[in-house]
């Protein structure tokens, strides 16, 4: 049997994980700085059409920009890394047959946040711009900053990648008898609630159309988030 470690191990342990996920977030956000603006016409995909040139209003727009996208890029290819350096915090906590599945959890782990971002990429944010920029007809023009347009597809992109981490998270919590099917149906009502007020934070705009539109599938994801419980 594992010795227990003391506090001090368990923070030290912590520190070195932390350390050593922030350290390969940094690598890859500097690498894709080196290809932010191939990845910034990608990001204007969603909006052909609709947006031509984006403006920038600061000496300085432009370079928060990228890294602004840099940093999310980085994010995504140092996810493998730091969700491996998260098991590897919480292993010893695992019971012993629980252990050798990191490559299930950074696996599906992964492939969630993926699926939530090409969700928010292909499906959530065209209909979302189009909406947003049917008002901006007859005596107004669209002249939208690249500031805003970003933070607008980065944050979206972002929180439905975490958002699609539910049902993992639920089974994973299933599977070590922490979480009960039948306690999160009880809390249905109240969990649909928390997901509207989470769609309002996540979204960068105030309407509700887009908080809506993310609600949604939050819902759906909370409800697959049940059977997959069942499942586990």
């Amino acid at each position: 049997m594992d010795k227990p470690l003391t506090l001090v191990e368990h923070l030290s342990e912590l520190r070195k994980r932390l350390l050593i996920a922030l350290a390969a977030l940094t690598a890859a956000t500097g690498i894709s700085f080196s290809f932010s603006a191939d990845a910034l016409r990608v990001l204007k995909m969603p909006a052909y059409g609709l947006i031509g040139k984006l403006a920038v209003f600061s000496p300085q727009e432009a370079f928060l920009i990228y890294m602004r996208i840099a940093f999310l890029c980085g994010f995504i290819i140092s996810l493998p890394v730091i969700l491996y350096q998260a098991w590897i915090f919480i292993a010893p906590a695992l019971e012993e047959r629980f252990r050798n599945g990191v490559v299930h959890f950074v696996g599906f782990c992964f492939l969630a946040f993926i699926l939530g971002c090409c969700f928010a990429y292909f499906v959530l944010i065209p209909p979302a711009l189009k909406f947003l920029l049917s008002f901006a007809d007859g005596e107004l023009v669209p002249v939208i900053s690249a500031a805003q347009y970003i933070g607008f597809i980065v944050t979206l992109i972002f929180g439905c990648g975490l958002v699609f981490e539910m049902p993992v998270l639920s089974f994973i919590l299933a599977r070590l008898r922490v979480l009960k099917p039948s306690f999160l149906r009880s809390k249905y009502k109240y969990a649909v609630a928390a997901i509207f007020v989470a769609a309002a934070v996540i979204t960068p705009t105030t309407d509700i159309f887009n908080m809506t539109l993310l609600a949604i599938p939050m819902i759906l994801l909370y409800e697959i988030s049940i059977w997959v419980a069942k499942l586990a």
